[in-house]
């Protein structure tokens, strides 16, 4: 059974009823002065709705979702799958300063002409921080092979 609500004008109350569908129009006794109320339209509204799946509670907060995760916009563009407020880009990572310092260490090296690589070839200076970066070998020890170039 649906639930109504009623307003008596002798005591000015609002009250909420059970009945069927059928008798929804008539009125009903008040429960405080016991005169015949009158059916009016609800005074809250409760809803749901579905959206993107969902059920979404009326009126909703205006977000959309984007593979389970809650966003305020919707994709207009870019690679599929992704959305630019979930998948951001990493920041660069930043160096520790034992790292600075073993980068500063290995640039002198290579400026003396005493830093090779795993398989002795030479390295110059302006090649230690990306050698570094993509993870080679990098050993303080006279070069086998002199460098190119």
């Amino acid at each position: 059974m649906p639930l109504y609500e009623y307003f008596c004008q002798s005591c000015n109350g609002i009250f909420e009823e059970l009945r069927p569908i059928r008798e929804a129009r008539e009125p009903v006794p008040c429960p405080e002065c016991y005169k015949d109320a009158a059916r009016i339209m609800p005074t809250s509204f409760a809803a749901f709705t579905f959206r993107d799946g969902y059920p979404r509670r009326i009126p909703d907060d205006g977000k959309f979702y984007h593979l389970e995760k809650k966003v305020s916009r919707l994709v207009s563009s870019g690679r599929p799958n992704e959305h630019p407020e979930i998948n951001k880009p990493e920041p660069k990572k930043k160096r520790s300063k034992g790292e600075l310092e073993e980068l500063k260490d290995l640039r002198s090296a290579a400026r003396r002409g005493e830093l090779s690589d795993l398989y002795g070839n030479a390295v110059r200076a302006t090649q230690v921080t990306q050698m570094y970066d993509n993870g080679r070998v990098l050993k303080v020890s006279t070069p086998v092979n002199p460098p190119i170039g």
